[in-house]
């Protein structure tokens, strides 16, 4: 049976960390004493969900966290500590610190260690997340005891909908390109100066045509889009910014 730990202290563990060719050791005191933190911990680093939704997305709304009295944000997992060094690199996950529960005893603690023995896992984390302060749990969200592998509570969203209710989240934008395209240029430098976070997505020749209609219904690159609708080319980013600024001001 999970155990929710809502008012209780986060379990005391030391934790040994590889920090560039040096071992050090970091304590939960050090991670949560005298810090408002939030933690999700999922089944494994490289995993499908947890590289696909769960990290990418604390990751993404880490800055809106950090502006509503968040002050880190942990991922933790029964991982070694090369296995998450390399999962933040590969994941680009530069706003989380990434906790490598290799013994599980902090998710022992925790009472989240669950037996994955049928998917040679051995002892893993079951998935929740969690906002701490000053190392007391202060909420809870644990997936259902579920078959599989449940992804409804501890998601990103959730808890931010829990620790800022009127927060506004950043918007999700992607740019479609093509190499040495000055329009392409431009049209990053735009989102560059009003600060977006984009995702570039560089066409390869032999499907960029195709890629191209499918996606957007036009022929030529850049294509940009803002929380899944098409703005358009630079031109049409250029006036689309001049139009949303224009309204805020």
């Amino acid at each position: 049976m999970l155990q929710n730990q809502e008012g209780q202290r986060v379990p005391q563990v030391t934790f040994p960390v590889r920090d560039g060719n040096e071992w050090k050791n970091v304590s939960t005191s050090d991670l949560f004493d005298g810090k408002r933190v939030v933690v999700f911990s999922l089944p494994g680093a490289f995993t499908p969900t947890c590289s696909s939704t769960h990290l990418p997305r604390y990751n993404e709304l880490a800055s809106t966290f950090f502006a509503h009295g968040v002050d880190s944000i942990l991922c933790v997992s029964v991982n070694d500590t090369f296995v998450m060094n390399e999962w933040a690199k590969d994941q680009e996950a530069e706003h989380i610190i990434m906790v490598p529960d290799g013994n599980g005893l902090f998710t022992e603690g925790m009472g989240m260690l669950v037996d994955k023995a049928d998917l040679g896992f051995g002892k893993r984390s079951w998935r929740y997340s969690m906002l701490v302060d000053d190392g007391v749990v202060t909420k809870m969200f644990i997936e259902p005891q579920e078959p599989g592998d449940p992804f409804k509570v501890s998601d990103a969203d959730t808890m931010l909908a829990f620790v800022a209710p009127a927060a506004k989240k950043p918007d999700q934008v992607a740019i479609l390109t093509r190499e040495g395209c000055p329009f392409c240029a431009k049209a990053k430098a735009l989102l560059a100066d009003e600060g977006y976070q984009y995702a570039e997505v560089s066409l390869p020749v032999s499907i960029r045509s195709r890629a191209l209609g499918a996606i957007s219904g036009r022929g030529t690159v850049p294509q940009v889009f803002v929380n899944g609708a098409l703005v358009g080319g630079a031109d049409e980013l250029e006036a689309w910014i001049k139009a949303k600024n224009a309204k805020a001001a």
